[in-house]
């Protein structure tokens, strides 16, 4: 075979595998770019015009021209590092526009030399991947803090039936009257335990990500609480005196059951040490939210333990009785509804707690 022959030969393979190359870069739907050593955009994918709205103009232009509109700061010193050190890099980017890539750069490597002659840069939408990444996230902080209010909440009603069997165990054979009244009391107790239990259950098996809302009267949510606080109420001489403007939540039962239970029984516990507790609750409509308050005449607290409240496992009296994690499953809770919550206090005159409810676009 002539040299000639065969140098026909090889530029007709080099045509080809050209070909071959700007078929790929035609059809592939993944964004590439082709990056020489010297910093140049040699070619890149027709996705790329789109993602990154390149035009053929930018052939042949730097690279450091047109990163604003790749809008990944680091993009040039990646491109240098895998150069330099042949070795490819992958990197999870959020671009400025919000949206996640899959980002890898490979070394281009020219075989005959073992020479690196630029890289390819590949970007993958992984978007919708990392956003299922956070619905996880907050699935697993929705079930934790259920964990919390399972163990939190049970006890209110377990304590309330203790205090019930105690009173009945007091009590003389001719007390039948009152006896009746206290068993009748017991039995309701029990309900609203199991009404509990169940609630919580159900919210462990729930693996949506969305909560599950339906109209709520919140008086009846008030007097499921009163009833499950009642030997507590009893004990205290307590008066809980309600003012609602607003009526029906489109809301998880579940949760404003557990943050109203939570905000009165807290009241009720500060309360009664400085004397016989007065608790005030009032919703009303704010526009974007419904406002629920609750005050209460309690000992008040400390400016600078306002946010501490809310941690986990805080307790700022060690003589009431508690976990300490009632305003925390409170506080998690309004979040995850989309709401928010804000304490005022003043030592020596009481506590006012403000939760607003993201009001449903029905409303």
């Amino acid at each position: 075979m002539s040299e000639v022959h065969q140098k026909e030969k090889s530029k007709k393979k080099i045509i080809q595998l050209n070909e071959e190359l700007e078929n790929y870069f035609r059809n592939t739907v993944i964004p590439q770019l082709f990056v020489d050593s010297d910093m140049i955009l040699r070619k890149f994918t027709p996705p790329a015009m789109k993602h990154f709205r390149l035009t053929e103009k930018d052939n042949g232009r730097p690279i450091s021209e047109i990163t604003n509109r790749i809008r990944f700061p680091t993009i040039i010193d990646n491109i240098r590092e895998v150069i330099e050190t042949n070795q490819d890099m992958e990197k999870e980017i959020q671009t400025t526009d919000l949206k996640w890539y899959q980002m890898n750069i490979l070394p281009y490597i020219i075989r005959k030399n073992n020479r690196t002659n630029g890289v390819i840069i590949t970007f993958v939408d992984i978007s919708s991947r990392i956003e299922a990444l956070k619905q996880y996230e907050r699935l697993n902080l929705n079930h934790e803090t259920i964990i919390f209010a399972l163990s939190h909440d049970l006890k209110g009603p377990i304590n309330n039936i203790n205090g019930l069997i105690g009173l009945l165990r007091n009590l003389h054979e001719e007390d039948k009257a009152e006896s009746d009244i206290l068993l009748e009391s017991l039995s309701i107790s029990v309900e609203k335990l199991m009404d509990t239990i169940e609630d919580l259950t159900e919210s462990l098996k729930d693996t949506d990500f969305t909560e599950d809302s339906e109209r709520v009267n919140i008086q009846n949510i008030v007097e499921d609480v009163r009833i499950g606080l009642s030997d507590r109420i009893f004990g205290s001489k307590a008066k809980i005196h309600t003012d609602f403007q607003i009526t029906e939540l489109n809301i998880s039962r579940k949760n404003i059951r557990s943050i109203v239970y939570n905000l009165i029984s807290n009241a009720i516990k500060f309360s009664e040490q400085n004397g016989k507790p007065n608790i005030w609750l009032k919703t009303e409509d704010t526009g974007d939210y419904v406002l629920l308050t609750v005050r209460d005449n309690g000992p008040g607290i400390e400016k600078e333990n306002h946010e501490m409240i809310f941690f986990p496992r805080i307790r700022l009296n060690p003589k009431v009785e508690g976990t300490g994690s009632g305003l925390f499953i409170v506080k998690r809770m309004v979040e995850d509804l989309g709401g928010k919550i804000e304490v005022e206090s003043t030592v020596g005159e009481g506590t006012v707690f403000r939760v607003f409810f993201k009001k449903e676009p029905s409303d």
